[in-house]
């Protein structure tokens, strides 16, 4: 319907620009939104306003203009004019209805679109470091992330979920330290267990398969353990493969696939960190100082200049006393720009990275290496790109005490212990419901709960009490099928039904904006509110009746409510179940 009411004011425009009621040359951008207030009509536009300067006009009489000229619409019944020059349009009922044959026609296509055109997306999401199982964190982020591909898909993206692995660095050291440490007897008490060692019981998982000899395969290699206590580099090749793995696990017991699995070594590897580095240097946009390389992101916004090679250290021969300055490691941001680079290079011409809050302060020195490359180069890559969702820490409560501990991780709560207690549906749901950006604590109980107070039973349990109905139907022998005139559902009077119907008509835009906007959370709360909505009209007015036409106009509804639930919790990875 917005895009009906967008054409008519189109059409009305420019018959006043060929009568030369308005000037040549506007260019108007028409807006039409859907009203707060049932009292302001269905729909609105601000278009006479945004058209009052150009037009030397008042607003009012621009819309007065507009009304008159509007061709005749068998699914407007009137247009009047609002506050300073605001047009509202009121629907009948006919155009109100209408959304249920949209639904029952469409399916599960209903509320796509090709806002994204095919365009090329990337999502990154969860990106842990092989070192352990993915906590629940790491299950916020895979939740949101998830979501965000899904309504990318459905808003007509071409759509890759990528997964950088990193798999080089200190941690890793301290992984490879810790399985030795295990497959050598020690434990996390002795005197001989690495300072920063990892200490969860997986660690000694991993060291009784490496000595075990056992065979991970891990993407398009085999990794074997070698069964040498004594090899820290086999030891670490095994202990990565083994909990990329686990992780992998981890995640498909959540319902999440990935496309691309990126590791950070190859970037090393294949020269691209190097290559980045130089081409930073050759763009002027760095400096040494005191030993080390500096760029300067002052020259994009940040507050300071960052290091990006740190200043290295002289090592002294114990034999010759000869000295050499041994040169300093790259900074942490460093292998980010030459990743995003690559992201470029790729050709995602949107790229979406969800994190974790404390990659916050990485954004500004990632764009700025970003920017200097692409100036240099004249890339041309949008300053704000990528984009970044950051979700905040999870709180796992029970009993009304916080959940802090895992046996299997020591030290934290594991998406598989939400899983094996709660069920991937609500675990999904929970971790995706609120905007990334808040703190969140996810109830155990509440998420166990058959009741309405939990949101994922409350919901789930219309689509289910939809099924129930239609399977009720060979009861009395009734029969009722989707394909439907308005003649049908001229029997939706009552205010309740035409509150669904507007509530339904809402949901393509709602998908629109949640993909432009990667809120995966408003499509978890706009299902909350359609599902409380439905409750409230099953309770209030019996479908099941006799009267034929009544019966089939309030399933067809009821259906349409179904469908639409659905399709909003696959957007989830949600499940719709039958019966409850």
């Amino acid at each position: 319907m917005k895009d009906h009411i967008e054409q008519l004011i189109r059409a009305a425009l420019t018959d006043l620009i060929n009568d030369g009621s308005l000037p040549e040359g506007i260019e108007p951008r028409i807006s039409v939104d859907r009203t707060r207030d049932k009292s302001h009509g269905d729909l609105a536009s601000n278009i006479a306003m945004t058209l009052a300067k150009a037009a030397k006009k008042p607003p009012k009489d621009i819309a007065q203009l507009i009304i008159n000229a509007l061709p005749a619409s068998t699914q407007v019944s009137k247009a009047e004019i609002a506050g300073p020059g605001f047009i509202n349009f009121y629907l009948n009922e006919a155009a109100a209805a209408a959304v249920v044959i949209d639904i029952l026609s469409q399916g599960k296509n209903y509320g796509r679109c090709n806002d994204g055109k095919g365009k090329k997306v990337q999502v990154e999401f969860v990106s842990a470091n092989p070192t352990g199982p993915l906590h629940v964190g790491h299950g916020r982020g895979a939740a949101v992330g998830d979501s965000i591909c899904r309504l990318l898909d459905a808003a007509g993206w071409d759509v890759t979920a990528e997964f950088y692995y990193n798999d080089a660095g200190q941690q890793i050291s301290n992984l490879a330290g810790s399985v030795q440490a295990r497959c050598k007897g020690l434990g996390p008490g002795d005197e001989s267990w690495p300072e920063d060692g990892y200490q969860g019981s997986y660690i000694n998982d991993v060291a009784n398969s490496y000595m075990a000899k056992e065979k991970i395969d891990a993407e398009d290699k085999h990794v074997v353990g070698a069964g040498d206590a004594d090899n820290l580099e086999a030891i670490s090749d095994f202990a990565v493969a083994y909990l990329r793995r686990e992780q992998d696990l981890d995640l498909k017991a959540f319902g999440v696939d990935f496309d691309v699995y990126y590791l950070e070594s190859s970037l090393y590897n294949e020269g691209k960190v190097a290559d980045t580095v130089q081409q930073l240097i050759n763009s002027g946009h760095t400096y040494e100082k005191e030993g080390a390389l500096w760029l300067k992101t002052t020259d994009f916004g940040d507050d300071k200049d960052r290091v990006m090679r740190k200043s290295g250290v002289v090592e002294t021969d114990p034999v010759s006393g000869n000295e050499t300055r041994k040169e300093g490691g790259y900074t942490y941001f460093v292998p980010d720009v030459a990743y995003h680079l690559n992201k470029w290079q790729r050709g995602f011409e949107r790229v979406v990275n969800e994190q974790g809050a404390d990659h916050h302060s990485t954004i500004t020195r990632v764009r700025a290496g970003i920017q200097a490359v692409s100036q240099h180069n004249h890339l041309n890559i949008p300053q704000q790109w990528p984009e970044y969702v950051l979700h905040q820490m999870v709180m796992v409560m029970r009993g009304g005490e916080e959940v802090k501990i895992s046996k299997r991780a020591g030290s934290y709560i594991t998406i598989r212990d939400l899983v094996d207690e709660v069920g991937k549906d609500a675990t999904r749901y929970f971790l995706a419901a609120r905007a990334a950006n808040s703190q969140l604590t996810f109830d155990i109980d509440l998420a166990i709960s058959q009741s309405n107070d939990n949101p994922v039973y409350y919901i789930q349990y219309a689509h289910a009490r939809v099924c129930s109905m239609m399977r009720k139907l060979s009861d009395h022998q009734w029969s009722w099928s989707a394909k439907l005139n308005s003649n049908t559902l001229e029997h939706l009077v009552e205010d309740a039904e035409k509150a669904l119907m507007k509530k339904l008509s809402g949901y393509p835009e709602l998908i629109k904006n949640a993909a432009i906007h990667s809120e995966p959370h408003t499509v978890a709360n706009y299902l909350r509110e359609l599902a409380g909505d439905y409750h409230s009209y099953y309770n209030a007015h019996k479908t099941l009746v006799d009267d034929d036409d009544l019966r089939n106009a309030r399933l067809s509804l009821s259906e349409s409510v179904r469908q639409v639930i659905e399709n909003g919790l696959s957007l989830l990875g949600v499940s719709a179940p039958a019966e409850m």
